[in-house]
C-alpha cells in the first residue's frame, strides 16, 4: 500500500540558502524537487535566476525550470497545471517533494486554490490587454463594475484585476458574483509544512553582494546581452532584477561599478518584500535559521519513514 505523498515548501528571502539546501535534502531522500521561481522556468536566462546548475542538480530530478522560452507568459495557472503532475509523480513513485523557491505567490495560490476562469475570443482579450497597459485605469474600470471585488485588491495587484476583467468581458457577470458561483479549489491532497530560512538583515545583505560577485563571474553581462540579442526587451522576464539593471548599463545610464551596486540593492529590496510578504500571508510556518530548519525536516522525515520508502530507480 503506497503512503500519502510527503510534500513539504521550503520558502525564504532571495539568498537564504533554500536551493542548497533543498538539494542536500533531495539527494539525502531522493525527493523530488519543485521550484517556486518565475524566473527560473525561463531557458537560457540561467546566471539572472540563480537556478541551480545541471552539475549542481546530477541525479535529482527537477521540476519547473527550463520550461519556456523567455517570449513565453507564465502565470499561476501554469504553475499549478505543472504542480498537478508533479504531484501524481511523487506519489506514484512513493517519493516526497520539496518545493522551494522565492515566488511564494504561487505558494499562496496553491493553498488557497484558483476559481476556474471563462475563455476570452481574440478580439475580448486584445481589448482587455489595451486596458490593462494603465493598471490605475484598469483598476478604476473594475471599481465601476464590482465595488465589491476591487476593494478587496489592491489598484497595483495586476493579476487580480486581470482575473476579474477577463470574468466581466468573457460573461458580463461582475467578478464577485462569479467566484461566489465558482469558489476556488486547491489542488493538494494532504496538508503540507511549510518551513522558512531566516537570517538577519546584514548577513542577508553580505549573502546577496556575494551571490552578485559570482553572477558577473560567470557570465551575467554576456547572458543578458544574448538574451536581449534573441528576444528583445518587451517580454516580461526582460524586466527581471539582475536583467533589467544591466540594460540600462548597455544604454550608458550606470557604469560598470553602480551596475553591480544596483543589482546588490534592488536584490535587497526585493528580500525585504519576499519576508514580509510571507510573514503576512502564510500562517503556522516553521521558521528558524537554517541549522534548525534543516533539523525540523529530517526530524519530519525520519518519524514518517520517509528515508525508507521505496521508489523505482532512476
Amino acid at each position: 500500500m503506497r503512503q500519502k505523498s510527503r510534500v513539504i515548501a521550503l520558502i525564504g528571502a532571495t539568498a537564504s540558502g533554500k536551493s542548497s539546501l533543498a538539494l542536500e535534502l533531495a539527494s539525502r531522500y531522493d525527493a523530488l524537487i519543485l521550484s517556486l521561481d518565475s524566473l527560473a522556468v525561463y531557458r537560457e536566462i540561467d546566471i539572472a535566476s540563480a537556478k541551480p546548475s545541471k552539475e549542481e542538480r546530477k541525479d535529482i530530478p527537477h521540476y519547473g525550470i527550463d520550461l519556456l522560452s523567455p517570449r513565453e507568459p507564465f502565470d499561476v495557472t501554469k504553475f499549478l497545471s505543472h504542480f498537478k503532475g508533479i504531484s501524481q509523480r511523487s506519489l506514484q513513485e512513493n517519493r516526497p517533494m520539496i518545493i522551494v523557491g522565492g515566488s511564494s505567490f504561487y505558494l499562496k495560490m496553491l493553498i488557497e486554490g484558483i476559481s476556474p476562469l471563462p475563455p476570452l475570443s481574440g478580439e475580448k482579450r486584445s481589448a482587455l490587454n489595451s486596458l490593462l497597459d494603465d493598471l490605475s485605469q484598469a483598476h478604476k474600470y473594475l471599481s465601476n463594475i464590482d465595488p465589491l471585488y476591487s476593494a478587496k485588491i489592491s489598484s497595483k495587484d495586476r493579476y487580480r484585476i486581470e482575473k476579474g476583467l477577463q470574468v466581466y468581458f468573457s460573461t458580463g457577470i461582475p467578478p464577485s458574483q462569479h467566484f461566489a458561483l465558482h469558489p476556488p479549489q486547491s489542488p493538494l491532497q494532504n496538508s503540507m509544512p511549510i518551513f522558512e530560512i531566516r537570517r538577519s538583515r546584514s548577513e542577508l545583505r553580505q549573502r546577496i553582494s556575494l551571490r552578485t560577485k559570482k553572477m558577473f563571474d560567470q557570465g551575467l553581462i554576456d547572458e543578458v546581452a544574448g538574451l536581449e540579442y534573441h528576444y528583445g526587451r518587451s517580454p516580461n522576464a526582460m524586466k527581471a532584477i539582475g536583467i533589467r539593471e544591466v540594460l540600462d548599463y548597455f544604454d550608458g545610464r550606470i557604469n560598470r561599478k553602480e551596475l553591480e551596486e544596483k543589482i546588490v540593492i534592488n536584490t535587497a529590496r526585493l528580500a525585504k518584500r519576499q519576508e514580509t510578504f510571507n510573514r503576512s500571508q502564510f500562517r503556522n510556518v516553521i521558521r528558524g535559521d537554517i541549522d534548525t530548519i534543516r533539523k525540523k525536516i529530517v526530524s519530519l522525515w525520519e518519524a514518517s519513514n520517509v528515508a525508507n520508502s521505496p521508489h523505482p530507480q532512476e
